[in-house]
């Protein structure tokens, strides 16, 4: 069943989803140091295109994006949250998407909640509403060479390892290649 985020050309209630252990909220104002803390740390920002936080400030202009780019309905980022706390220990969503096309998927999360399935957990139940609710065909996700932990979760969630795109991303005076990984929603229906 599709789901209608906007009315009148404005957002509507923002769609919060759970999951067993976790809250996907809209990230707002109160989050501001909580994503200052993730992206201050060189462990997080090491395969993202951003250069550590130095001040708080610098998380700003992230979270002013994210509301932007789903009031624009242009993508749709959650907040993660572990249930009966406050505080976010990470974000996800599609930086962009598309209705009956295709999404970009991204994700963080702060380095003292790795390896706990966090990241998995989330993308499951945001993926499962890109295809069920945003009626999306195609969820791409692109990987900086040797993140091997993010190639891990993308292949734990069935998407498919399409190959490497080179000088794919050019950030602060390089280029990176890149890894292509996909879902097609054929594929997710019959996993």
């Amino acid at each position: 069943m599709t789901i209608n985020l906007y009315e009148n050309n404005k957002p509507v209630n923002f769609p919060c989803l759970q999951t067993k252990r976790l809250e996907l909220v809209e990230i707002n104002q109160s989050h501001l140091t909580d994503y200052y803390k993730i992206f201050k740390d060189e462990r997080t920002t090491k395969y993202y295109n951003i250069i550590p936080f130095k001040k708080e400030e610098e998380a700003q202009k992230y979270i002013d994006w994210f509301q932007a780019r789903f009031e624009d309905k242009l993508g749709i980022r959650w907040g993660i949250k572990l249930k009966d706390n406050a505080g976010i220990i990470g974000t996800a969503g599609f930086n962009n998407f598309q209705r009956n096309h295709r999404a970009n998927l991204g994700y963080d999360l702060h380095y003292d909640f790795w390896n706990n399935g966090y990241i998995t957990e989330a993308l499951s139940e945001i993926i499962k509403f890109g295809f069920e609710k945003l009626e999306i065909n195609r969820i791409e996700a692109e990987v900086m060479k040797g993140n091997t932990a993010s190639e891990r979760v993308l292949e734990k969630l069935s998407f498919t390892n399409e190959g490497v795109l080179r000088d794919w991303m050019y950030w602060n005076d390089k280029h990176y290649d890149i890894t292509m990984f996909s879902i097609l929603k054929k594929d997710y229906l019959y996993n």
